[in-house]
């Protein structure tokens, strides 16, 4: 006698990906994350592939592991991906001192963050089959 399954963490029509320890402020991995919410998943690569943030490489990464993970394991549309969540949590915060003058040290925080992105697939249209 075995444990019960756990019910799946995403829908039929989803795919989840998860980037974990991102060494990034949560309040910045935020900002690039509103830039590709609700966007189609071809918008949402095309817009991090330009965009001058340097944490938009990670968030690009991830949202590429899932597209990869709707089209492999659960068989869904590529070309019909939108970017349907997209949050940020924070994780751990390293901290550091930098010495200072007259025998003094600053405390530096070094924040990380987690971000997971989910990929749903648009509902087909009625007019699209013609």
């Amino acid at each position: 006698m075995g444990k019960p399954s756990n019910a799946p963490r995403v829908a039929e029509n989803e795919a989840m990906a998860v980037g974990s320890q991102i060494r990034s402020s949560a309040r910045k991995l935020n900002l690039v994350a509103q830039l590709i919410r609700g966007k189609s998943a071809q918008a949402a690569l095309a817009d991090l592939t330009f965009s001058k943030r340097r944490i938009a490489v990670e968030v690009k990464k991830v949202l590429q592991s899932a597209i990869a993970n709707a089209e492999n394991n659960h068989q869904l549309d590529v070309d019909r991906l939108y970017v349907a969540q997209a949050f940020v949590g924070r994780t751990l915060v390293m901290k550091r001192f930098h010495a200072r003058a007259r025998g003094r040290g600053a405390r530096v925080e070094k924040p990380i963050s987690n971000l997971t992105v989910i990929v749903r697939e648009r509902a087909e249209t009625s007019g699209e089959a013609a």
